[in-house]
């Protein structure tokens, strides 16, 4: 009788268990759309040059495993690792080196390095983890004043900067391609002529892929954090490190949304190395992407 009651008993848990709804934050698949390992993402990622983690702005399941991924590439790497982000434009370089040196508090560094209004929820913790581990930080891109030029009077008056100025972007002229993958989905996003917005975003890849480079270092893993929209489908920054360094090891990583995660939508198969999949009904950080 005990072992009768005993064996309803498991019965009914397994029962429960099995009606127990699953709500997972996101699911992790490869760029053939299969669900994947954590774990064997980051064995892969560790054996690269560079990781390019493509973030929804305002997706906080992204800025968790920015910070997750990393913390787990720098134990992979024993700490050989370099970290550098969109968020950050090449002309506050030193005042980001002088904070994590400890030369500047972090009450200057924040006023002084025009930082994004969501810095404090989603990036700080990288800035953080950078400064606790003695990690070089880079910032990449182009400062915005400069991307504004060129959306307003177009990439070539860029050659009428200073010598100082063009050390904060990447080397002119840039290579842009008016039949790129980028130029469609402009035309796709505005309806009308993309060209002189396209071309912004161009030198934006362009200077982060420069300065990617120009940071690596022999042995370690460059992580950079940027929206995804500047490393899917093989192009923007990825397409502009081989230019500057040909060969170069990338792996890329992107957030895409959707209403079921239980299996990639085709649309985003091949979209990057390893897709993170998002339920659409996330909380949002903000308004907007």
């Amino acid at each position: 009788m005990k072992t009768f009651s005993t064996l309803v008993l498991i019965t009914t848990l397994l029962t429960l268990t099995s009606s127990k709804p699953d709500k997972p934050a996101y699911k992790l698949y490869n760029t053939k759309g299969k669900e994947v390992k954590y774990a064997k993402m980051i064995k892969d990622l560790g054996g690269t040059d560079i990781v390019l983690f493509g973030e929804y702005h305002n997706n906080p399941i992204s800025h968790w495993l920015e910070l997750e991924v990393t913390r787990s590439l720098y134990t992979a790497t024993k700490g050989q690792l370099v970290m550098g982000a969109e968020m950050f434009e090449a002309d506050n370089q030193l005042i980001i080196d002088e904070y994590m040196s400890g030369i500047i508090s972090v009450t200057k560094f924040e006023a002084e390095c025009r930082l994004w209004p969501n810095y404090h929820t989603d990036y700080e913790p990288l800035i953080r983890f950078a400064k606790d581990s003695s990690i070089h930080f880079v910032a990449s891109n182009i400062p915005r004043r400069y991307a504004s030029v060129v959306h307003k009077k177009g990439i070539d008056k860029l050659e009428e900067l200073s010598d100082q100025a063009k050390t904060y972007i990447a080397p002119l002229p840039i290579e842009f391609d008016p039949d790129s993958v980028l130029i469609a989905k402009m035309g796709g996003m505005m309806g009308k002529s993309p060209l002189p917005i396209a071309k912004a975003q161009a030198i934006k890849d362009a200077t982060m892929a420069y300065f990617i480079t120009e940071n690596l270092k022999k042995g370690s893993v460059f992580i950079h954090y940027n929206g995804s929209f500047h490393s899917d489908d093989d192009g923007g920054i990825r397409k502009y490190l081989q230019i500057y360094k040909p060969g170069i090891g990338v792996k890329t990583i992107t957030t895409v949304s959707q209403d079921n995660i239980d299996q990639l939508d085709e649309a985003y198969i091949g979209k990057a190395d390893y897709i993170i999949c998002v339920p659409a009904d996330m909380t949002k950080t903000y308004v907007g992407r």
